[in-house]
């Protein structure tokens, strides 16, 4: 017993030392998916409003765009760990209405959540929103200089 009490104390001691990892790789992961998803809507507008229209969204032609741009500029933050508290707020309000809109009628039930994948963003932005961009990220740079 005291052998595997040693070990977990090691595995933890270890696993402590590179923490950091886990918000950094959120953030790599939902950065990625929110600059590809944006930059794809700006090159091809006319699509997106096209689809935007035939979920019944208003003013798509605004819409399309603004959303492009959100998901562009506020996956970038999150990507670098500028702002990420504050630019994951917009992309779970868009991923919500995505949900709402776009993956309505994959949604019988709220266990059908789990199996798509605007739900785990909304859930990993929600954790990056709470827990903040961990230590690998220019927001902690700036907290290390202001304090």
């Amino acid at each position: 017993m005291e052998k595997c009490l040693q070990l977990y104390s090691l595995m933890r001691e270890c696993l402590r030392k590179i923490e950091w990892l886990a918000p950094l790789l959120a953030r790599f992961t939902i950065g990625v998916v929110f600059i590809e998803s944006g930059w794809g809507k700006l090159h091809n507008l006319e699509k997106v409003i096209d689809f935007f229209q035939s979920l019944g969204i208003p003013a798509a032609q605004y819409q399309a765009p603004f959303v492009a741009g959100v998901e562009l500029v506020a996956g970038t933050l999150i990507l670098v760990g500028l702002a990420t508290r504050l630019a994951s707020i917009p992309l779970i309000g868009t991923m919500i209405v995505a949900i709402i809109t776009a993956k309505k009628d994959d949604i019988s039930g709220w266990t059908d959540l789990f199996g798509i994948s605007e739900f785990l963003y909304v859930v990993l932005l929600i954790w990056i929103l709470l827990a903040g961009p961990g230590k690998a990220s220019i927001d902690e740079q700036i907290k290390k200089r202001t304090i």
